[in-house]
């Protein structure tokens, strides 16, 4: 079932749940890691929600954009994908990345999420390939140049030490850049900011 959350944030519980009070009532739920780093407690919200129910759980997962909602919805219909994959795949790339990644075929790109071998990524490249569509992704855009840049700057980030977490959150924000030289700067300053930080 699908609906909507507007309320307050009370709390967070790591690695990726809110508590959100609508009208004085507490519903948790489950959001993405990039959306949990957004929501402070007392911080208003609207949410999209997913109502995923099974014999012996019903579990509310959020989304700040219907996109993305829609986006994991139809990773569940895809065969083998759980709600915990499927958030897991959207923790990783937003839904215009993910556009990209399967239109590319970037094997290596979807291997990145955590839970996802090279088996799995193939079945899920040719299923994703015919249910995945999004208005966002510019038809100007190359498809084939930004996966080669994102595997360009993977290598790059991956010879300089850095970890596979830390690379995998840096490629959601960058993978819909188009060249390695800019991608791969902006990849470096914002890896620097956050060691620092």
């Amino acid at each position: 079932m699908i609906g909507s959350l507007r309320g307050t944030v009370l709390e967070r519980f790591t690695p990726s749940t809110v508590l959100i009070e609508v009208a004085g009532v507490g519903y948790l739920c489950s959001v993405t890691t990039s959306t949990f780093a957004e929501l402070e407690p007392t911080v208003s919200v609207f949410l999209h929600v997913h109502h995923h129910i099974r014999e012996d759980n019903q579990t509310l997962f959020g989304f700040t954009s219907r996109v993305e909602r829609d986006t994991f919805d139809i990773l569940l219909a895809t065969h083998g994908i759980g709600p915990s994959m499927a958030m897991a795949i959207l923790s990783t790339y937003s839904p215009t990345a993910l556009v990209t990644v399967v239109a590319s075929g970037d094997l290596a790109a979807l291997t990145i999420v955590p839970g996802v071998g090279k088996k799995t990524a193939e079945r899920l490249m040719v299923e994703l390939k015919s249910r995945l569509h999004l208005d966002g992704l510019s038809s100007g855009e190359s498809i084939d140049s930004v996966q080669s840049s994102a595997a360009d700057v993977r290598d790059a980030l991956t010879a300089l030490g850095y970890g596979t977490e830390e690379i995998r959150d840096t490629m959601r924000l960058l993978v819909s850049a188009s060249d390695s030289e800019t991608m791969l700067r902006d990849a470096l300053a914002l890896l620097g900011a956050r060691r620092a930080g």
